[in-house]
């Protein structure tokens, strides 16, 4: 999609399914603002999250409201699944997976249930955020405006060393 150099390439898959939200737009400053990094959202249409590519589950919270994954091609990724969504404790959320545990692209990693949380007056709109965007020379997020589970999301170029 994107004419990158012939540096290193590196493309992340989406972890869920819906529309693309700007991380500027996101309700919480500690997303909107970029303080964990810089990344993407999806208002999701199906509760699934995916393994966006393989690699190892950095943490699972208890609460299954969200994961971290460190990727084989050494992305750090912090998929959240809605906005203060960790006040539920786990209610509407089940894991898959568990921390230390290895994952191929589009295993299924956390089911939640959308209109339950959204009944508890919460968002679903799920940030993804890169972690060590400073490793990178170059990161771009898909330009259209909703995705599929496994479509491309996240291209990013490795710093030459």
């Amino acid at each position: 999609m994107f004419d990158f150099s012939e540096q290193e390439k590196i493309v992340i898959g989406a972890p869920l399914s819906g529309e693309i939200v700007a991380l500027s737009d996101i309700p919480d400053a500690a997303f909107s603002k970029g303080i964990l990094g810089p990344g993407i959202a999806i208002r999701p249409s199906k509760g699934c999250v995916k393994a966006p590519t393989d690699g190892k589950i950095d943490t699972m919270f208890e609460t299954g409201h969200a994961v971290s994954l460190l990727t084989d091609t050494k992305v750090e990724l912090l998929i959240h699944i809605g906005m203060n969504t960790v006040s539920l404790n786990g209610k509407h959320f089940t894991t898959h997976t568990k921390t230390g545990e290895t994952v191929k692209k589009g295993e299924k990693l956390i089911s939640f249930d959308i209109d339950a949380i959204v009944s508890e007056g919460l968002k679903t709109v799920t940030p993804v955020v890169i972690c060590n965007p400073d490793d990178y020379a170059e990161i771009r997020f898909t330009t259209a405006s909703h995705v599929e589970a496994g479509d491309d999301f996240i291209y990013l170029v490795k710093k030459d060393k």
